[in-house]
């Protein structure tokens, strides 16, 4: 056992519960939301949360949504950027890997955003995994095949399409969300 773990706590989901503002919990560890994501940030995710939603429409399964509390384990507590969901939630947290993850990188993130959070997300088996990088208005699309995820596509433009089931599919136009 190394030192970090003889004297850090390890929290759990009973004690994130009673914690004010935005935390996420990875592995035992907490660690803060804040402060709010910059304006572009939320323009971008804006942006495209309105794009996959309108490809949802058709769609009778899946929604997109906000932040919400992603709880893969009992000490492990995840709050994506954007998520798409097929099926139904039925408690004040996901309990189930969602089908589209979406990550908009600031500073303070983009190595958990990209190391830390990609294998959790992989392991979980979230079938599609987007890296949004505002710097260079790009999205890296990663889909999860054979159990890891493999780099698809990285665009700044353009459409790419996301099958889920039951045929349900959103064809994002990525241009306008820069």
């Amino acid at each position: 056992m190394g030192y970090a773990q003889k004297i850090l706590p390890h929290y759990t989901y009973d004690d994130w519960l009673h914690w004010e503002g935005r935390w996420e919990l990875i592995e035992g560890i907490p660690i803060a939301m804040s402060p709010m994501p910059v304006p572009k940030h939320q323009r971008i995710a804006a942006a495209l949360r309105m794009e996959i939603g309108i490809s949802l429409k058709r769609c009778k399964h899946c929604r997109v949504y906000d932040p919400i509390d992603f709880k893969v384990s009992e000490d492990t507590i995840l709050q994506p950027d954007i998520i798409v969901v097929c099926g139904e939630i039925t408690k004040p947290y996901l309990d189930f890997p969602p089908k589209l993850v979406v990550e908009i990188l600031s500073p303070s993130t983009a190595l958990r955003d990209r190391h830390t959070k990609f294998e959790i997300y992989q392991q979980q088996g979230v079938k599609y995994y987007l890296i949004v990088d505002t710097d260079k208005k790009a999205i890296e699309i990663y889909e999860l095949t054979d159990n890891a995820y493999q780099l698809q596509s990285v665009n700044s433009e353009g459409l790419f399409e996301f099958l889920f089931e039951d045929d349900c599919k959103i064809l994002p136009d990525i241009k306008a969300i820069w």
